[in-house]
């Protein structure tokens, strides 16, 4: 077995979510603001999320350069909240989520939190005003509990990113709780990783790792 990196799985959540940064920040803007409903069906959900990520970033001059902090400010105000990141942090956590306490549980999504905020606002420093993004036509059942939104996302001179989203419903609807890009699915990715980490130090361990890199 791999012996666990947090640099590692710093840099492979960074390459995901690059996927998803592009997805959610460049579909093609139809109006300054688009009305989000999580009740919708899931690509008209997304697609509402992804235009507003836009227009937050074309209306920012110092996000578009790279400021991190105003690129920080926007994910959290447009993304954070269509993110099921409690739902996100157990699959991650897999078996080892029932054996932590309430606090450990509340902690390790603050943490985690933090992690993949930090994470989704440097890949976007990464994105040019060319790129584009294209949803696929939706498969599944809108009325469903749990479905999957495909995208592809090309750039110049790249070839084109297949990006999926797997959202889920919640009490206020629709919330993105994974992705896939290229065929990897986040959580997969980093359940192992995570499992790792709590085999060496505990969840404390792991909680103070993941605070370390996002610096909190």
């Amino acid at each position: 077995m791999t012996r666990f990196s947090l640099a590692n799985l710093y840099r492979s959540l960074q390459a995901c979510l690059l996927g998803a940064v592009l997805a959610l920040g460049f579909l093609p803007a139809a109006q300054a603001e688009h009305p989000v409903d999580p009740k919708a069906a899931p690509d008209v959900f997304l697609g509402a999320v992804a235009n507003n990520m836009l227009d937050a970033v074309k209306a920012d001059p110092l996000a578009l350069k790279g400021d991190v902090s105003h690129i920080t400010a926007l994910v959290r105000q447009y993304a954070l909240p269509y993110v099921d990141m409690n739902k996100t942090t157990r699959l991650a956590a897999g078996r080892y989520w029932r054996q932590a306490s309430a606090a450990q549980q509340g902690a390790l999504v603050q943490a985690f939190t933090g992690t993949l905020i930090r994470t989704y606002s440097g890949a976007f420093t990464r994105v040019t005003p060319d790129t584009v993004i294209t949803l696929l036509p939706f498969r599944g059942d809108a009325q469903a509990d749990d479905a999957v939104v495909r995208t592809t996302v090309s750039q110049p001179n790249s070839p084109a990113i297949g990006v999926d989203y797997r959202m889920g419903q919640t009490d206020t609807g629709w919330k993105v709780y994974d992705l896939n890009v290229e065929g990897i699915w986040l959580i997969q990715n980093y359940r192992n990783q995570f499992a790792q980490e709590i085999n060496r130090n505990g969840i404390d361990g792991l909680i103070k790792a993941l605070n370390a890199k996002s610096g909190q």
